[in-house]
């Protein structure tokens, strides 16, 4: 297949000349951001990527990490990182998906994955910093990159393997072809409102009952009608917790709750029925998040009551959410942008929930992920699925003061990225300040004793 789009940049400055990666970590446990009844103190974090092109053009690309072993997915960016030094850039969008499975099938590596765990946040690191450069080169922010690919184009950025008894190319193909219909008129509408988010700000599981109140009504303020709050540690807790939300976002705004994998199915199922008076939408990864069978028992047990099954986000590759898609496991499908193969893998998520007529709502809030999951939903409405109805991408307020083009939320609603690239790109300072664990930020904490130097 011929180039897709053509570059003004002659070959050799088109060249992947290095491939860096960074362990950036910043002290979220402090403040319990992020807690929930599995993760109990989180330094969000990520393994940040940076490819540079012999013209001195860069990609950033990133995966978020929870603190502790974020040095284990830089060490397998490092070791995956050959695969790209050296080759011209504009080569590898031309057989995307070849290029994608040469580094998921890395004939050595993969038997330390395959397709799941480490390998595959340290690929996702590597393939989102390769879309934040094609989104560079064209000077084009990736979502309306990729709502401008030609049907054919981007279905050549996809591997298809072991995916196929679900959704063939062919019928792929008939659905990209069919959103193509109303396409520049969804453009227009996105650019002038947005794309409808929730947020889990005031959820987390560590906060005290006063703090809990201060941001609920804040987002009600800023015009938020969904919230979502962490659950499973303790039900009285829990009971108290959502009566707490409850009576500060009244029952005309949408609750979700959300357990982090904590549950055994049937407690999962004995649990909600206790909530399930505070109406919630859906519980969100009841348990492990590998249990096709677990979620779709339980998905069974709870539709009487009205709650739905949401997980996705530590889905481990296209393959575990093929089949929780055909058990009926989840009525919400929650894509990770960091968590399965990068953009590539995600593409195949959504033509298999369009396909089968699930809902996408994104994971997000962890470093980065609101950054790119924006773009990843604002492409499915305006040239897959067509519509936002029934659908909200998740919102955290942490650490976007870190990124260059930052997400920016307005009446609750993203707005459409306008700068070129993937909205990746961290401040130079901000990863001085918080590289681990040369950081100043974190030499200035363990001269404080605040964190134990592990250098020491």
């Amino acid at each position: 297949m011929s180039c897709p789009h053509s570059c003004s940049t002659t070959e050799e400055n088109l060249k992947v000349v290095k491939v860096e990666a960074k362990d950036v970590r910043f002290p979220t446990s402090l403040q319990s951001d992020g807690s929930d009844a599995m993760h109990t103190d989180p330094d969000y974090s990520c393994a940040y990527v940076t490819v540079t092109l012999k013209s001195g053009l860069q990609g950033h690309g990133l995966t978020f990490t929870n603190g502790r072993g974020t040095e284990i997915v830089v060490q397998a960016v490092n070791s995956l990182s050959y695969l790209l030094v050296g080759q011209v850039v504009t080569d590898i969008y031309k057989d995307f998906a070849k290029f994608w499975r040469s580094v998921t099938s890395e004939s050595q590596i993969r038997w330390v994955g395959p397709e799941k765990g480490v390998t595959h946040l340290a690929t996702a690191a590597l393939i989102n910093a390769l879309w934040d450069l094609w989104g560079k080169l064209l000077k084009k922010p990736v979502w309306r990159l990729l709502a401008d690919l030609e049907p054919e184009v981007l279905l050549s950025v996809i591997d298809f393997r072991y995916i196929t008894n679900v959704i063939t190319k062919e019928e792929a193909l008939s659905l990209l072809k069919q959103g193509q219909v109303g396409k520049e008129q969804r453009i227009k509408t996105l650019q002038s409102t947005g794309y409808p988010c929730y947020t889990t700000q005031a959820g987390w599981l560590g906060y005290p009952d006063e703090k809990i109140r201060e941001l609920a009504q804040k987002y009600i303020d800023l015009g938020y009608t969904v919230f979502k709050v962490k659950v499973g540690r303790n039900l009285e807790d829990d009971i108290k917790r959502c009566e707490l939300i409850r009576n500060i976002i009244g029952y005309e705004r949408t609750l979700m709750v959300d357990a982090n994998q904590v549950w055994e199915v049937q407690e999962a199922i004995d649990w909600m029925k206790h909530l399930a008076r505070f109406k919630p939408l859906w519980i969100e990864e009841p348990t492990s998040p590998d249990d096709v069978l677990g979620h779709a028992e339980i998905a069974k047990a709870l539709k009487p009551y009205g709650i739905a099954v949401a997980t996705g986000e530590m889905c481990c590759n296209r393959v575990l959410f093929k089949q929780f898609l055909q058990a009926e496991a989840l009525e919400y499908c929650q894509i990770d942008s960091a968590r399965i193969g990068g953009i590539n893998e995600i593409l195949s998520v959504y033509l298999m929930a369009k396909k089968l007529g699930v809902k996408v709502c994104p994971h997000a809030g962890g470093v980065g992920l609101c950054e790119m999951v924006q773009h990843l939903q604002m492409w499915d409405f305006v040239a897959l699925s067509g519509t936002s109805e029934g659908r909200v991408v998740e919102f955290v307020d942490q650490q976007h003061e870190h990124f260059v083009n930052p997400c920016i939320i307005k009446n609750a609603h993203y707005t459409a990225p306008t700068a070129p690239g993937y909205s990746t790109t961290m401040k130079p300072e901000s990863i001085a300040a918080y590289e681990y664990p040369n950081g100043s930020e974190w030499q200035s904490m363990f001269a404080k004793g605040i964190f134990h130097d592990p250098r020491k």
